[in-house]
């Protein structure tokens, strides 16, 4: 697979971010805080990249709809008060920020952010990080159906006046790569997130990486070396 891609969209928690600890905490605490009984581990990771109502709808989808936004509500006061502690860590993972500084210095590359987080969570992941203005269209559950609607990508396209053939979506779960697929975009996975390399080749994706050097390999329009390729 070959490309030189003009916008980079990238998601961001499982794929940037290993924020897999804070969301499983924070999930549980609101599930046993409501007296529920609480999903499990695997069962939560699955949900990450959705929006939290459409997560939430997949964890508890025998609960009544107010007590799911009641849930929504608490998952949103246990993510800041669990961020608040002086332990919390959202790291990015070892080799992201690194490949994201160097696409951005590229001319004529534009990138942006599809999650299913907040906005306020994405600025707060900028700050963090030290990534301001890095990012050209930012496009969040705030302003778009959660994934894998192709909206986030079709927004993203619209601000950036990028086309679907030069645009490339990177993420960790099945719902980017559906996502992708339906807008019609490129769509890469990488191994180090929350969903198998299986499951992401099924779901549309073209190439899955198992590195951030590999990944960033193939953004340069060079072949992927097949060590490099997570195919199951």
């Amino acid at each position: 697979m070959t490309l030189v891609p003009n916008l980079i969209v990238f998601d961001c928690d499982g794929t940037l971010v290993d924020s897999q600890h804070l969301i499983v905490q924070a999930m549980r605490l609101t599930f046993e805080a409501a007296g529920l009984a609480t999903p499990a581990r695997a069962d939560i990771l699955r949900t990450v990249g959705l929006s939290v109502p459409e997560a939430l709808l997949m964890l508890a989808p025998d609960q009544y709809p107010d007590t799911r936004c009641e849930l929504a509500r608490s998952y949103r006061e246990w993510c800041m008060t669990l961020r608040r502690q002086p332990n919390s860590e959202e790291p990015m993972f070892e080799g992201a920020a690194s490949l994201l500084f160097s696409l951005a210095a590229r001319e004529n590359v534009l990138l942006g952010i599809a999650t299913g987080k907040s906005r306020r969570g994405v600025e707060r992941f900028i700050e963090q990080n030290g990534l301001r203005g890095m990012f050209a269209t930012l496009q969040t559950a705030d302003n778009a159906p959660s994934k894998p609607h192709p909206a986030m990508l079709l927004q993203a396209m619209d601000e950036t006046g990028a086309a679907p053939g030069t645009t490339v979506m990177i993420g960790d779960t099945s719902y980017d790569m559906i996502m992708a697929s339906c807008a019609e975009v490129t769509g890469i996975g990488v191994s180090w997130g929350y969903h198998a390399a299986a499951d992401l080749k099924r779901s549309g994706a073209k190439s899955v990486v198992s590195s951030f050097p590999a990944l960033g390999a193939l953004l340069a329009g060079r072949e992927l070396a097949p060590q490099y390729e997570a195919v199951a």
